[in-house]
């Protein structure tokens, strides 16, 4: 079978703002196996960021301060081949290196898919969707600006420290709207591109019609006015 991988991303600091909100009410990720290469990662290799059932009424600053987090740079490495880089194991390679394949990765794979939207700009992935798959939905995407991540009200030095935290998913974001935006662009000039062509063809088409109607009517005409004249002989 034929299968479409599709995906929506998101500016990293809302991201990772609406994960915090999401663990802080109690969710987890227990059940996720995190498979790569055929296997789970080790306790070593993946350490847990609390103790417990779960991590409900964490505070930002200790989101913030577990390094190994999987909040951080979530985008990237959910695109990446994690295969490349050993998996989990962070010894496989140098950070630099590791950091440098992963991003790359996740950078190819977004663009060799067959749809990919930002959810900042929903009026727009819901064209590039719809003229990606040839179908129309019932009613228009609705931007919505207020959630729960820009409900929290963050200073510019913690929004940094954010940023820092995912600085590849930052890095993804920004050639993910390039890419989206350039995408968006060559769609709407293509399909002006399509009317332009359609009204030419429509407007070609008049004239043929109009063509072969004026010598009918031409025709009637002459007939007429033969048949007029020749009466006027006889009188």
């Amino acid at each position: 079978r034929n299968f479409y991988y599709i995906t929506m991303l998101r500016d990293p600091v809302s991201r990772y703002l609406s994960e915090w909100k999401h663990v802080q009410r109690g969710a987890t990720w227990k059940t996720s196996l995190h498979m790569c290469d055929g296997r789970s990662p080790t306790p070593d290799e993946l350490p847990t960021c609390y103790e417990g059932d779960d991590w409900s009424g964490v505070s930002l600053q200790e989101f913030m301060d577990c390094s190994y987090n999987l909040a951080n740079n979530r985008q990237v490495r959910m695109l990446a081949d994690l295969s490349l880089v050993g998996c989990y194991n962070l010894t496989f390679m140098n950070e630099s290196e590791r950091n440098m394949i992963l991003l790359q990765s996740a950078k190819n794979n977004l663009k060799n898919m067959a749809f990919f939207g930002l959810t900042e700009f929903q009026r727009k992935t819901q064209y590039l969707f719809e003229r990606t798959f040839n179908l129309k939905f019932i009613s228009p995407f609705t931007q919505f600006n207020v959630t729960r991540a820009s409900n929290v009200d963050i200073g510019e030095d913690v929004r940094q420290r954010i940023e820092e935290l995912n600085f590849l998913d930052m890095q993804l974001y920004e050639y993910a709207k390039d890419l989206f935006l350039q995408r968006f662009q060559y769609s709407k000039q293509e399909e002006h591109q399509k009317n332009r062509l359609k009204r030419r063809e429509e407007r070609r088409l008049l004239r043929e019609q109009r063509a072969h109607q004026w010598p009918r009517e031409g025709a009637v005409e002459v007939a007429v006015t033969e048949d007029y004249n020749s009466q006027v002989a006889r009188w």
